[in-house]
């Protein structure tokens, strides 16, 4: 007997697909306790070679330091760097992770005084505008992550680029490779010379009427290899 089927049964209704939540890491982060940590979320992580920030979370750039990274990069003016790269995004945080564990305000610090980083995190606030979450370890970072990838909707590119200098930057960029002399004294330099080429060109006692002794050090120029 030839099987009959019946058009108006009802169709067993198909299951709603709901699309995993996923976030951007940088490949180096892909070891981290952060990131395993966020995949117990059930957050998916896609870890790729990012140029800027450690991870992207939709819309938001995000750059975490431990507070012994964070010492030390502010030390060596890494973390400066890294900043001005951040301000191609419109949003974007910095995580300072492991306040439970550690000071990160510690008067007996032979490396930098306290209010040295007092002073840097205030210039990270007001100069660069950039918002501070302090968390207390990895799995406080994790949840911090977590919530951000949850709540946003919106999506940014990724095809940024590390920061290029514009011309003044680049100007003052050359006279600060010169020891002794650092951003005012460099642009001290240009606004009254101008060019890099007057600078060098003027004599040591012009030099000195602007920047005092520090006009010795380009002695250098005549000195041969």
């Amino acid at each position: 007997m030839k099987q009959i089927f019946n058009i108006f049964s009802k169709k067993n209704p198909t299951k709603k697909i709901i699309e995993k939540i996923k976030i951007i890491a940088d490949y180096r982060e892909k070891n981290c306790l952060v990131a395993s940590e966020l995949i117990e979320y059930g957050i998916g992580v896609e870890f790729r070679e990012l140029k800027v920030a450690d991870y992207i979370v939709k819309d938001v750039a995000i750059e975490r330091k431990t507070i012994s990274d964070f010492i030390s990069s502010m030390i060596n003016h890494r973390l400066i760097k890294q900043l001005e790269e951040l301000q191609q995004y419109e949003n974007k945080l910095l995580i300072i992770e492991g306040i439970e564990e550690h000071e990160i305000y510690n008067d007996d610090n032979e490396r930098v005084h306290a209010n040295s980083i007092r002073g840097f995190l205030l210039s990270i606030l007001l100069k660069h505008k950039i918002p501070i979450i302090f968390t207390k370890n990895y799995q406080d970072t994790a949840k911090f992550i977590s919530v951000l990838a949850r709540r946003k909707e919106k999506e940014m590119p990724l095809n940024v680029t590390k920061k290029s200098l514009n011309k003044k930057e680049r100007l003052q960029f050359i006279l600060e490779s010169f020891p002794g002399i650092g951003p005012k004294t460099a642009r001290k330099l240009l606004e009254k010379f101008k060019t890099v080429k007057n600078i060098v060109n003027a004599s040591i006692e012009e030099l000195k009427k602007i920047i005092g002794k520090k006009a010795e050090v380009f002695k250098l120029i005549n000195e041969e290899f």
